[in-house]
């Protein structure tokens, strides 16, 4: 397809030295950086994260599988 677009004059000499530096022609250049920019723009953003572990303080004798244990330390004994 042809057509005509009106580039910003940083992105038209991105483009030149883009060309110039691999001596391609400028519409391969062209093409392959919308090429990019589109896949870039489809993929799902995925936000990484890291987790540390660290020392939650717990006294010996305190396991926090045991929530109803755990709940009876700090309320006091179940009331019915």
């Amino acid at each position: 397809m042809r057509t005509t677009l009106t580039l910003d004059d940083d992105v038209a000499a991105g483009i030149r030295r883009e060309a110039r530096r691999t001596g391609r022609p400028v519409k391969a250049v062209v093409n392959d950086a919308i090429r990019a920019g589109l896949e870039h723009r489809a993929r799902p953003v995925v936000a990484s994260f890291h987790v540390q572990a660290s020392a939650m303080g717990l006294r010996e004798g305190i396991e926090i599988d045991d929530v109803a244990g755990l709940l009876e330390r700090i309320d006091g004994p179940e009331r019915r």
